[in-house]
């Protein structure tokens, strides 16, 4: 298994959101990921990093190798400092918005990664996507 260094990238541009996709994809070719599972990864990243810039005003976002007790792949953590989600399960359901958009960005992210998981309060919004590479030999 090759291992990531942390990478910690700022958001704060419509180009911060293209600089993220890029390095979530490297880090997937890095760890190898195939070609279907690194546009997973950087699609979902790409539109978390968007709601990110646009809901919360920017915030950072952490690549790392992730290690569990029988699998391993990337993490990926995006945080930002703005409202907070107010009802995540709703949040998650396709069509829902708050801003007149189609509603459609969270609950594909989740369809895209394996683990989607939102810890949000007003001033704070985290979201954990983790894609697992393979299960480790017994």
């Amino acid at each position: 298994m090759t291992e990531l260094k942390n990478t910690q990238l700022a958001i704060s541009s419509q180009t911060d959101v293209i600089v993220c996709r890029q390095k979530a994809r490297e880090a997937a070719v890095t760890m190898g990921f195939g070609l279907a599972d690194q546009t997973r990864l950087a699609t979902a990243v790409s539109e978390l990093v968007r709601n990110a810039l646009r809901h919360g005003g920017g915030g950072n976002c952490l690549i790392r190798d992730l290690e569990e007790k029988v699998q391993y792949g990337i993490e990926i953590l995006i945080e930002d400092d703005g409202p907070g989600i107010a009802d995540i399960d709703q949040a998650l359901e396709d069509g829902y918005s708050t801003d007149k958009s189609l509603g459609l960005g969270l609950p594909a992210a989740k369809r895209l990664v394996h683990v989607l998981h939102i810890d949000s309060q007003p001033g704070r919004t985290c979201i954990s996507i983790k894609m697992y590479l393979q299960k480790k030999a017994a």
